[in-house]
């Protein structure tokens, strides 16, 4: 039985965990639309996508499930049911009318002062991105359903996949034609303008566009998909959890990918390219030579022309004394925060460069020993991680054990995502479980934790489509 197939057939029970006025959910004659988006582990790229870079992203076995169902009144119900052992369900229901007469800022805000609803804001969030976006009309509301074998938390993007499944959804039963890559670029401006969360799009791109078994290659400038890449047979991917929970949100990754657009201005100014001041904090940097992304300067101009005319720290206000903002629409520079600029700024640089070797070598496969080569890249990448301060105890320890266990046939491992936590992503042959396994257990070993292990691959949303369920429960 698949998982798409368990979660129609389990549809009843899970509404048994809802508050006993709401086990009536779905109470519409009408047909219900079941949709799925895969999590994702970031193989290469990571926190270089806002920079422009090249990212190679695997789409995960674990999904988000979501049902939804059209009906008359103006209500929008939202409810999540647990895949844990005590199934939890949470609850959220808004007036569609005020959901949508709202501007972004005052829903951002309303999501933001209420912690136990903000996990409703992945999801509310799409009707007012489409209506605003797309010019989409709601004269009827819905009831959604949600079911995630996504581990939150966890840096494997369960939110984009509970956003993409979202869309996709409502993009079904409200009948608008949306092609994939858009799609996921509305889900982006969700988590941003909605969720207050500063991603790129590269985790909602793989959830809506990724393939099985594929991996996906996106030049994110902004969102060049350049299709999907076979990983060769003789290789595996592997997720293993460190246990610490990781958030885009937090203050590390905010202030890493603050300090990498510091370093653009800073590199404009050095270049002679000319700006014009739009407001006291964003910046317009008239930018032939490099387009607006830090990730087309190369390591070679990089390290000759500027690496050593940018400080290794600086303080917000030093900078906006000298320079007044950044590019970035979805972060500001802190006058009271200290920014690692140097490292921020040179790791989508050389990261770019990294993920174009490594893409090179998927595609020009020639034998194993190849392997150990994109092993390197991996952990060239993780060190980055580290220098720019998006490391951590858990998961340098398990890049380390993965080093250890080499002779296993494990080639390379790196932190994945957002960092500061989280999941590490583990290249090895294929079959080598058992060098996985002894890796869970020497880490268990040591810290008392017992990490989840990811493994496997599914389809994106738009490679799954949907599937329509009958009142008498037949699928279509």
């Amino acid at each position: 039985m698949t998982d798409t197939e368990e979660f129609i057939n389990s549809l009843d029970d899970s509404i048994a965990f809802l508050p006993a006025g709401q086990r009536s959910f779905f109470d519409s004659p009408r047909e219900l639309i079941v949709t799925r988006a895969p999590g994702r582990l970031d193989l290469m790229g990571g926190i270089a996508d806002y920079s422009g870079s090249l990212v190679l992203q695997w789409p995960i076995q674990s999904a988000v499930h979501v049902a939804i169902q059209r009906h008359s009144r103006k209500t929008l119900r939202i409810a999540s049911v647990s895949e844990a052992s005590d199934k939890t369900a949470r609850l959220f229901e808004i007036n569609l009318d005020e959901l949508l007469g709202s501007d972004y800022s005052i829903l951002r805000a309303r999501f933001s002062d209420e912690p136990k609803n903000h996990w409703a804001a992945y999801v509310a969030g799409a009707f007012p991105v489409l209506m605003r976006e797309r010019n989409a009309s709601f004269y009827e509301g819905a009831d959604l359903l949600i079911r995630s074998a996504v581990p939150e938390g966890k840096g494997v993007s369960s939110s984009a996949a509970l956003e993409v499944a979202t869309m996709q959804a409502m993009a079904t039963a409200y009948e608008l034609n949306i092609a994939a890559e858009e799609l996921a670029l509305l889900c982006q401006k969700v988590e941003n303008l909605v969720v207050g969360a500063s991603c790129g799009v590269m985790d909602q791109m793989t959830a809506a566009c990724g393939e099985e078994n594929r991996v996906l290659e996106l030049l994110c400038q902004p969102a060049d998909l350049k299709g999907t890449v076979s990983l060769p047979d003789g290789l595996e991917i592997w997720g293993i959890d460190s246990g610490i929970r990781h958030s885009i949100s937090g203050a590390d990754y905010r202030t890493v990918r603050t300090a990498a657009f510091m370093g653009y201005r800073i590199i404009a100014e050095l270049a002679g390219l000319s700006s014009k001041q739009i407001d006291a904090r964003h910046l317009v940097i008239d930018d032939k030579r490099w387009n607006g992304y830090l990730a087309n300067i190369s390591p070679e101009e990089f390290e000759r022309e500027y690496s050593a005319q940018i400080p290794e720290r600086i303080s917000g206000q030093k900078f906006l004394d000298n320079y007044e903002g950044i590019t970035d629409k979805v972060t500001s520079v802190d006058p009271f925060v200290e920014y690692p600029l140097l490292a921020a700024t040179r790791h989508p640089i050389c990261e770019h460069a990294r993920v174009n070797s490594f893409a090179a070598i998927l595609k020009d496969w020639r034998d194993d020993e190849q392997a150990r080569e994109l092993g390197e890249l991996m952990y060239e990448s993780h060190e980055s991680y580290s220098r720019c301060g998006l490391g951590s105890d858990g998961t340098d320890a398990l890049v380390g054990l993965v080093r250890e266990t080499a002779e296993h046939d494990l080639y390379g491992a790196k932190i994945t995502g957002g960092g500061s936590g989280g999941t590490v992503a583990v290249l090895g042959r294929r079959g080598a479980g058992v060098a996985v396994r002894k890796v869970v257990a020497r880490y268990r070993e040591q810290t008392g934790y017992e990490p989840g292990v990811i493994s496997g691959s599914s389809p994106g949303a738009n490679a799954f489509g949907h599937l329509k369920v009958t009142t008498d429960g037949g699928t279509s």
